[in-house]
Order: structure tokens, then C-alpha cells, then sequence
């Protein structure tokens, strides 16, 4: 079963998102200039912590769906599949556009571990919700982090130092178990008039993995060939 809600809340992502990537392209063209890596600002940092924040509130309130009537190991394989694929396209194709910050762990390689370690918490929603806030809140405060793992692993892999998009454990593991917790409670279920605005944004919520993986390279390759032209 399919609720609007959700998909609402994945196109609202969605739409945030294609606009901060539209605007990254341009920056990286020259078009414009803006703080996109927030070294003088705080803007772009709040705007991408919605976009993923709202998306991995979707993972887990999506888990809770898919599996609340016991886990469908076929259906799991399919997804861990398409993910873990996707995930690896993704690092390909960075690699050799940006050599020097290209992704080793963006936003589908998280989704797709946060999937396999999120099932355990499935039926277990206070545990997953006490235990999200917990990891939200030790890394708010600066007791936990993925820093020392990683400089541990990073010569070792070859990752460069920056990355174009990073989604560590710490603290997003903790905002999926949280959605966890909303969606075995419904919580997502706001009142929602259904008219044709809203069916179209979640529409683009339906499709949020193929509108993932083929607007930036439409953009980007868009960009791309206007700025050769023009310069």
C-alpha cells in the first residue's frame, strides 16, 4: 500500500534536491559563485541537512512499511541489488569526473547499509527510537563520530580527504531509527488535501531512486555543454 504522505515528503526532497545540485553545477561552471561547501556560510549546510534528513526519515519510516508483515527475503535481495549497483555507478562515475573527491559513501551507499542494519530494530520501534536520539545527540555534542574510523581505513582505501557527498553513520543511523519509530506508529499520517500540486510532487516521490540517478547527469551534462559553448 502506497500512502501520499510519504511520497510527498520524498518529493519535497526530491525538489530541494535537484535545485542544490542545479546550483552546485553552475557554481562549478562558473555561472554563478556561491559558498556551496559552506566554508563562509551556513546556508547550503541547513539546505543539504533537510534534503537528507527528509529523505532518511523516508528509509525508515519506508522499512517499517515494507516489511511489517515479516521480512520478504526476496524482495530485500531485489532492493539490496538496486541499491548497492546504483551505489557503485554512482562511485564510478565520480571517480572520474572528480578524481580528487570523488563518493565512496554518499546517500545510496548509507541507504543501502542503513537497510540491512535498520531490519533488526523492525517491530522494535521504542528501542529504535530511544537509541536514534541517543546517536543524534552524542554526535551533536562531539562524544561519537566516524572521523577516527576513517582515518583509520582511509590510506589503506586511497579515499580522498573531501568528497563530494558524504553520509556517515553518525549521525544519520540515528535519523533513519527514528523514522523507524514514526513509520510502526503512523506518525507520518498528517492530514493531507489531495488535489493535483500535491499528487504531482509525490509523484516525483514515487520515482525518487530514477529522478536520483538521472537528473544530475542530465544537469550536469546540460551545464556542461552551455558553458563549452559559451566559453
Amino acid at each position: 500500500m502506497r500512502y501520499l504522505q510519504l511520497d510527498l515528503i520524498r518529493g519535497i526532497a526530491i525538489i530541494l534536491m535537484v535545485i542544490f545540485h542545479v546550483s552546485f553545477d553552475l557554481n562549478n561552471f562558473h555561472f554563478i559563485s556561491i559558498d556551496i561547501y559552506n566554508h563562509h556560510s551556513h546556508f547550503w549546510y541547513y539546505f543539504r541537512l533537510i534534503i537528507v534528513t527528509l529523505f532518511l526519515v523516508s528509509v525508515g519510516i519506508s522499512l517499517s512499511l515494507s516489511y511489517q508483515n515479516g521480512i520478504n527475503y526476496e524482495k530485500l535481495l531485489k532492493r539490496m541489488s538496486t541499491l548497492t549497483l546504483a551505489s557503485l555507478v554512482i562511485s564510478i562515475v565520480t571517480y572520474f569526473i572528480f578524481p580528487h573527491s570523488w563518493i565512496y559513501f554518499g546517500v545510496l551507499h548509507f541507504i543501502t547499509l542503513a537497510t540491512l542494519l535498520g531490519l533488526p530494530f523492525l517491530k522494535h520501534e521504542y528501542i529504535a527510537l530511544i537509541l536514534g536520539i541517543s546517536i543524534v545527540l552524542l554526535y551533536k555534542f562531539d562524544i561519537i563520530s566516524m572521523h577516527p574510523i576513517f582515518n583509520f581505513i582511509a590510506p589503506y582505501l586511497n579515499l580522498p580527504h573531501r568528497t563530494e557527498d558524504l553520509v556517515p553513520l553518525t549521525p544519520w543511523f540515528g535519523v533513519v531509527l527514528i523514522g523507524i519509530f514514526i513509520g510502526e506508529k503512523r506518525l507520518f499520517l498528517f492530514p493531507l488535501i489531495e488535489n493535483n500540486f500535491t499528487k504531482k510532487i509525490a509523484f516525483l516521490g514515487k520515482h525518487s531512486l530514477f529522478i536520483y540517478l538521472v537528473h544530475q547527469p542530465i544537469f550536469f551534462g546540460a551545464i556542461w555543454a552551455i558553458s563549452a559553448m559559451t566559453h
